[in-house]
């Protein structure tokens, strides 16, 4: 008996002594071990892919870092992909290799979603407790079916004039209006572009010995695709689809207008780059600060590298043809089915989705917020559209304002098999962007081959 409880007592001894030894070992620091996360679950790491520019990027890097200081059982191996995004993501969809989650434009994602390979983000928060679906915009969200979202946009983006502040006073153009009822109407919109579109003799457009030959500084600068033309035919009152998602919008009165009015700021005024001149100057906030553009038609987002680039620049509201517009870009964030640690890729978008989380991203001008608050409470406010230098003065008239009032989605964003119809609209208006047709001409021109591609309107 006494050998007996002897041994049991050694066997005590013995499992006590490996318990403290293991217990040392493995918290001694005071900090979790390198194999199990705080909260009992076991480290994952989840890829994200996204755009963007060098700033952008350091913005995102930050942003990164903090959620992981806060989520130490999330890894995430951030992929930047600063060219040939589309082309790349692709690429790893179709090998199976996607990513966790990611940036995914709307023109893929929508088929993507109808197809399986991305999440029903609405599912996520119906069982979320901490998060409603009504605390965001009303247009955040973007549905394949009713009740189907694969996600909301990146960040609520709209679209703006901006300008270098030292090339208007030179030409003697005061700064643009940032107010609705104060927007350039087209005319008063061409007038400033010409003073400001300058050849290499000084003479500007309005001159009649300008050399439209030699063009050393263009009033304006737009994206020639549907996110640049959209904004002046939303304004005009037309299109890409009719409202009952059955027949071709574009080619309606008031979008060809409007398309037409974009080509002759290229070919009538010459206060624009055609496509052709354009590759010869720098893209974005870099055309404003070589000086060979004073006026940049674009989204939001490039304050971001106009406050890095110690320019003095400005801000204006979209000229109106008959009525303020505004289009809200459509870049999403999306999570692939192929995941296999979903929670956690929903932990990550939602912390990136919440302004006071990635605030950063908000503060310097990349981002709008996506939720209501922040553009209702003013201390919610100055948390972002007060900061300087990324929100110069007129921001909130010129960009705030307007993209709560008087927003549309962008087309990519609504309309069905939008990738191949788009594939017959764009080099028709490539062809109007060089001289070579009309808008009439061009899109009516397609117009029976474009209708045999609508397949109605998505939401």
């Amino acid at each position: 008996m006494k050998k007996a409880m002897s041994k049991s007592r050694l066997f005590v001894a013995l499992l006590l002594s490996f318990i403290l030894v293991v217990v040392g070992c493995s918290s001694g620091t005071g900090t979790p071990s390198n194999n199990v996360a705080d909260n009992g679950k076991q480290p994952v790491t989840l890829k994200f892919t996204f755009w963007g520019s060098t700033y952008e990027k350091k913005a995102m890097d930050n942003a990164v870092k903090t959620f992981q200081e806060k989520h130490n059982n999330i890894k995430i191996d951030a992929q930047h992909i600063p060219a040939d995004y589309d082309t790349k993501l692709t690429a790893m969809v179709a090998g199976n290799e996607a990513p966790d989650l990611g940036y995914v434009r709307d023109l893929m994602a929508l088929p993507w979603a109808e197809e399986g390979k991305l999440y029903n983000i609405l599912e996520f928060i119906d069982k979320d407790s901490t998060l409603k679906k009504d605390e965001f915009l009303d247009h955040a969200f973007i549905d394949w079916a009713p009740g189907k979202s694969f996600g909301m946009f990146t960040a609520k983006e709209a679209y703006g004039l901006f300008y270098n502040k030292d090339m208007l006073k030179a030409a003697g153009v005061a700064d643009l209006p940032t107010k609705a009822e104060q927007a350039f109407s087209w005319d008063q919109f061409v007038e400033v572009a010409r003073k400001l579109t300058i050849d290499h003799n000084g003479k500007n457009a309005l001159d009649p010995a300008f050399d439209k030959t030699k063009i050393k500084q263009y009033g304006i600068s737009f994206d020639p695709t549907y996110t640049g033309y959209m904004q002046m035919v939303f304004s005009a009152g037309g299109d890409y689809i009719s409202e009952d998602g059955k027949s071709f919008g574009l080619t309606k009165p008031e979008s060809i207008d409007a398309i037409q009015k974009m080509a002759d700021l290229i070919h009538k005024y010459h206060v624009a780059p055609s496509p052709v001149e354009a590759k010869s100057i720098p893209a974005g906030a870099a055309s404003l600060q070589s000086k060979q553009v004073a006026i940049l038609l674009t989204g939001q987002w490039v304050l971001l590298d106009l406050a890095q680039s110690g320019m003095n620049f400005g801000i204006g509201i979209l000229p109106k043809i008959k009525m303020n517009a505004t289009a809200t870009s459509t870049g999403t964030m999306s999570i692939f089915k192929s995941t296999k640690h979903p929670e956690e890729a929903y932990t990550f978008w939602k912390y990136l989705n919440n302004p006071e989380s990635a605030l950063e991203l908000h503060a310097n001008g990349l981002w709008m917020p996506l939720m209501k608050k922040w553009y209702t409470e003013p201390a919610l406010v100055a948390k972002w559209a007060d900061v300087k230098p990324a929100h110069p003065e007129g921001y909130k008239e010129a960009i705030m304002e307007p993209s709560l009032n008087h927003t549309h989605k962008l087309p990519s964003a609504y309309v069905k098999n939008f990738a191949k119809i788009n594939a017959l609209v764009q080099p028709a208006i490539e062809r109007t962007y060089l001289g070579q047709t009309t808008a009439e001409q061009a899109l009516k021109g397609i117009e029976a081959e474009v209708s045999k591609l609508i397949m109605g309107r998505y939401n």
